[in-house]
């Protein structure tokens, strides 16, 4: 190898190392930046059962100055996130330890798989471990597990919700307004035309003068106000049918009375009436167009006409004036009526749309029953008291006061027992009666609660009770003691009526706490006042069980 090649390969070689020390200085930041950043993530449990929550957690150690933007949103999708939790930071020297968490869950069983995560980390992207979640069914095994029935519903106050029909109230009530409203201001315009004759005419022809008709041209509806104000005048002062009258009928009137000495008018005023009436005839219905000088002669004429028929009516006698008045007096009255009529009939349809908001938001027996009571229904709507009745003692919540009530029992039944105590409210011919008894055994009595069931039938009918209908099952309360429910119904004479009412009934027979227990419950059939009575107080019987 000469000189040359051997200098060539050692440049070559040169060149080649420097770039790779180029390259690991290159590599230095990163690797430096790496181990100032550190990421780790974790789970505490990699397998829950359906709806059991895991906790995710993200650890970052970086440097103080670095920002971090942990994810959020639908990332852990397939599993659901039920909670995010603030980052909890602390100082390590010059770094920062952030620590980020999560409560995740998911209601189906199965895999999931917790999908990457993206920490940013100044706009650097770092990405956790995934990781596989076992999501298991619950075993429920109900040959074991002990059954309850359901639990009535309880009420939770919720946001103040205003009730519809008060809308509907506010909605009448607007419209009432609105008509009252209108039916004023037409009185207003009643009570501004009511001007006396000859000074309502001249403020018409006034405001025709004011009016810019005739520079527009409008001629035919010029003359029909001219002659609309003239023809009213002559109607409230000399002829009650002018307006409704033709040209020559009105003006065969008004000669009629001039040559009977009624009216002083020349016959000149009656012909320059005729004259005027005609043509304003042919502008409104022949479609002539008379010229604007006319036009306004035609008004300055009127004005003339109404002047001299105003001084042609002869002054009212006593007697006219007499008459006048009472005609005046007799037309307030009239107009007073009406007024109290239209008011009745606002108050009427406000009331009536009361009422039928409340029965579209209510029910129509629920507006009934409101507005004329029922007995039931002041029973249910009362405050209700639970108190403790008997030995054994038994827990039970009803409307009112149960009373105690001896019963006369046979000798050999007492016998059997240290006690025995009824509680009643009503009677079994009122429309709501309820009775509590209790009976404490002497001693070990083995009481066969089947066969308590046989002695109801006769019990019934010893209180007046006919076509019985009976049917039985098991019964338990809220808190788990069993017992039989008997249920039906029954018919019983009413003692004012002599008609059979057909009631229905609930009996509970328990035996706890060494004795007899029997909750009774009767109350006209339909009646669903009752029926949510009968419930509430059946699902409130509880027992002591510690006894007494």
């Amino acid at each position: 190898m000469n000189l040359i090649e051997r200098k060539y390969k050692n440049e070559k070689r040169s060149k080649l190392l420097s770039g790779i020390v180029l390259f690991l200085l290159m590599l230095i930041p990163v690797f430096s930046y790496a181990q100032q950043t550190q990421i780790n993530a974790e789970i505490d449990t990699s397998t829950i059962k359906i709806g059991e929550q895991i906790l995710y957690s993200i650890q970052v150690e970086t440097d103080s100055s670095n920002l971090v933007v942990f994810p959020e949103g639908d990332s852990f999708s397939p599993l659901e996130m039920v909670e995010s939790f603030k980052a909890d930071t602390t100082r390590l020297e010059d770094r920062f330890r952030l620590l980020k968490e999560y409560s995740l869950t998911q209601f189906d069983s199965g895999g999931y798989v917790i999908p990457q995560q993206k920490v940013l980390i100044n706009d650097r992207e770092f990405f956790t471990d995934s990781m596989l979640i076992e999501v298991a069914n619950v075993e429920v095994d109900t040959t074991r597990q002990k059954m309850y029935p359901i639990k009535p519903s309880v009420e939770i106050p919720g946001s103040f919700k205003i009730p519809s029909w008060v809308w509907w109230l506010l909605v009448i009530l607007v419209l009432a307004g609105l008509v009252f409203y209108l039916y004023r201001i037409k009185q207003k315009k009643e009570a501004e035309k009511e001007l006396p004759p000859y000074e309502q005419v001249i403020l018409e022809l006034q405001q025709l003068d004011n009016s810019s008709l005739l520079e527009k041209r409008e001629v035919k509806e010029y003359y029909s106000q001219l002659t609309f104000s003239a023809r009213k005048y002559l109607d409230r002062e000399v002829y009650d049918r002018a307006l409704e009258s033709t040209t020559s009928e009105l003006i065969a009137y008004l000669e009629l009375n001039k040559n009977a000495g009624k009216l002083e008018l020349d016959e000149k005023t009656i012909k320059d009436l005729k004259v005027i009436l005609s043509r304003a005839d042919l502008a409104k219905f022949a479609n002539s167009r008379p010229d604007i000088i006319t036009a306004k002669s035609d008004r300055s004429r009127i004005g003339d006409i109404i002047e001299e028929v105003k001084t042609s009516i002869p002054e009212p006698s006593e007697e006219e004036i007499r008459e006048d008045e009472a005609y005046r007096e007799a037309r307030e009255r009239k107009k007073k009526q009406k007024r109290v009529i239209i008011a009745a009939i606002l108050a009427s349809l406000v009331i009536i749309g009361a009422i039928g908001a409340f029965i579209i938001s209510k029910g129509f027996d629920e507006v009934r029953d409101s507005l004329l009571g029922h007995p039931t229904k002041e029973l249910l709507e009362g405050e209700w008291i639970r108190s403790e009745y008997g030995d054994p003692s038994v827990m039970i919540t009803t409307p009112e006061v149960l009373i105690r009530k001896e019963l006369e029992l046979p000798e050999e039944t007492k016998q059997m027992m240290l006690g025995s105590e009824t509680f009643v409210y009503g009677s079994p011919v009122s429309n709501f009666y309820t009775s509590l008894t209790t009976v404490k055994f002497s001693g070990e009595t083995d009481f066969d609660l089947e066969k308590s069931v046989d002695g109801i039938y006769t019990m019934l009918e010893q209180q007046g009770a006919r076509n019985i209908i009976m049917k039985e099952e098991e019964f338990s309360t809220l808190s788990g003691v069993e017992g039989i429910r008997i249920f039906g119904t029954l018919e019983i004479e009413d003692p004012v009526t002599g008609r059979a009412v057909t009631n229905a009934y609930e009996i509970l027979n328990f035996v706890e706490n060494s004795g007899f227990e029997q909750i009774m419950v009767i109350h006209n059939e339909g009646d669903t006042y009752a029926e949510e009575i009968t419930q509430r107080i059946i699902d409130s019987v509880e027992f002591n069980k510690e006894g007494n």
